[in-house]
């Protein structure tokens, strides 16, 4: 009986403990699940770092922009310093409305006055609906122009948890095949097989957690930038029924 298990535990893989004995005893497929997971963690931390400057600077240079905007006189000031703030999604909405005054406007300031000495008439705007219509097409590209690759977050906190699901399910068949070869469940049997499992399930958990909360975190600003955004235009339009009709 004694010769019966120092034969077991001779056949049994060899293991060693710590980081490099898990990742010198994985299968084939195990090592494809965590380069694969790797490989998600890092776009997504890309993606994070990425989106997180981004965001910040579309927040504070839409500060910035609300504030000249509120204390200019005229649309062609505001439209002067929108260059230097592009990171923000107010820009894309103002230029928008912007344009489409000066397009209607254009089509009705150049009509010669009623009686002659008269004072030119006035310059007004002939649809707010169609003003309207271009605040709101220019907020919803800048909606999408902030969301973009963040969908990758999202991808990435539900998929991976499952990859690494299928690396821990792979990681307990190989367990039981070498209790079966072996006709034993000595620890040093099934040790490897249980660390590859564990390994691969920590990984997916590892590069879905942070995908999951900064996705929510960065949805949660980008629909303050939206807020900000539908606040503009509606400003926008009191200020042009108010000075164009």
């Amino acid at each position: 009986m004694a010769s019966t298990a120092v034969f077991i535990l001779a056949q049994a893989p060899a293991f060693s403990g710590g980081v490099r004995g898990l990742l010198g005893n994985i299968s084939w497929v195990a090592g494809g699940v965590l380069v694969l997971l790797a490989l998600f963690s890092f776009v997504s931390w890309a993606i994070i770092l990425y989106k997180g400057i981004s965001l910040q600077r579309a927040y504070s240079q839409s500060r910035t922009f609300l504030d000249v905007f509120r204390k200019s006189t005229k649309f062609s000031e505001v439209n002067s310093v929108c260059v230097q703030l592009q990171a923000s999604p107010l820009v894309g909405v103002f230029q928008a409305g912007y344009q489409e005054v000066n397009q209607q406007v254009r089509g009705t300031g150049g009509q010669a006055p009623a009686q002659p000495g008269a004072a030119p008439a006035r310059p007004t705007v002939r649809s707010l609906e169609s003003l309207s219509r271009a605040l709101v097409r220019a907020a919803t590209a800048e909606v999408t122009r902030l969301e973009r690759r963040i969908t990758f977050l999202a991808t990435t906190a539900s998929v991976t948890p499952f990859v690494g699901l299928f690396g821990t399910v792979w990681g307990i068949m190989n367990a039981f095949e070498q209790i079966g070869r072996m006709g034993s469940a000595n620890l040093a049997v099934v040790a490897p097989g249980i660390s590859e499992a564990l390994i691969t399930t920590a990984m997916g958990l590892a590069a879905a957690i942070p995908a999951a909360f900064f996705f929510n975190l960065y949805s949660s600003r980008i629909k303050v930038l939206s807020s900000m955004m539908d606040d503009f235009a509606l400003e926008f339009l009191n200020i042009v029924e108010r000075n164009f009709t």
